[in-house]
């Protein structure tokens, strides 16, 4: 087994206090702080000095997480190379996923690991894509299915398996009669005079529609704030902006809104990534789990084209 110091270590340089990493890992900070003095005692390196509120990582420090990333990556891979040994898995697996996803990708995986590993318990969390990254490094969840945005893990973190799954298109949401509601296509561009709903500052949503809008050369003059689907739509539905919609999306019919797809080269997109621990993809249950996920979007997107065409 793996010294579980290295992976406290590896908290604490993705947090960035010893307080945030604890609780994340459900110690106390106390516990954490001692254990990392010890392993330091141990290596006879110092690997944290106080910088601040923070700690901040000394070389050393960075030296041994690029070791510790390989040797978790490698642990992961052996056991998903030994979960292949066994004739019928059995204990826990967890999911998590942006809205979109737990509504529409997710609960397909869940119905296809229950009918194929009977002994598998599936659990799934709801949650935004930057704590879906959290859950899946503090081994609280195993896969993941999120947005790419600016501020998550780059492709190339060692710390994580990402694959693309598809760019999910973005649609335009409008009143019924409002003036772009009978065109089959429209360019964002052509909304920049229009008041927007967006999602309140700091949720993946409301960085997807101001960077989709700066991309079409525009800030869009923000009307009013809506996190949830239902609420942005009642807003659409009695005229008070438009909206940016993704494709998957879905809300109850008692609003009456147009979708219009969205043109553009590129057309405007959000990508969806399936995450897994570095190393641990390739076990029965994630594979197919993975299997599952990619299915159902490469057939809702097929669906709603042919709805749109």
């Amino acid at each position: 087994m793996i010294d579980q110091r290295l992976q406290m270590l590896r908290m604490v340089a993705h947090h960035g206090t010893v307080t945030a990493a604890a609780e994340a890992l459900r110690y106390t900070p106390s516990a954490v702080s001692q254990q990392l003095k010890q392993l330091s005692r141990e290596l006879g390196v110092v690997l944290l000095e106080p910088e601040g509120r923070q700690v901040r990582l000394t070389s050393a420090a960075r030296s041994l997480l690029r070791h510790a990333d390989t040797l978790f990556a490698e642990w992961e891979r052996a056991r998903a190379e030994l979960a292949r040994h066994v004739d019928e898995p059995s204990g826990a697996l967890t999911m998590c996923g942006f809205s979109t996803a737990a509504a529409a990708l997710l609960p397909p995986a869940v119905a296809g690991l229950r009918d194929r590993f009977p002994r598998v318990r599936v659990e799934t969390i709801e949650a935004e894509p930057s704590e879906c990254y959290e859950l899946v490094f503090a081994g609280r969840a195993d896969l993941a299915v999120v947005l790419l945005t600016p501020t998550t893990p780059s492709l190339s973190d060692p710390r994580f398996d990402q694959r693309r799954l598809f760019d999910e298109p973005l649609d335009l949401l409008v009143h019924p009669e409002h003036r772009l509601a009978e065109h089959a296509t429209v360019s964002l561009a052509e909304t920049a005079e229009e008041a927007w709903i967006v999602a309140r500052p700091g949720t993946t949503y409301h960085q997807l529609t101001m960077a989709s809008c700066a991309s079409a050369g525009f800030t869009p003059n923000v009307a009013h704030y809506a996190n949830e689907w239902e609420t942005g739509t009642a807003l659409v539905a009695h005229g008070f902006g438009v909206a940016l919609v993704s494709r998957l999306a879905r809300w109850s019919g008692q609003h009456s809104v147009v979708r219009i797809p969205l043109r553009g080269d590129p057309i405007p997109a959000r990508r969806i990534l399936a995450v897994t621990r570095a190393g641990a993809g390739t076990s029965p249950t994630l594979d197919h789990a993975l299997g599952m996920i990619g299915a159902t979007a490469e057939e809702l997107i097929g669906a709603m084209a042919d709805q749109r065409g």
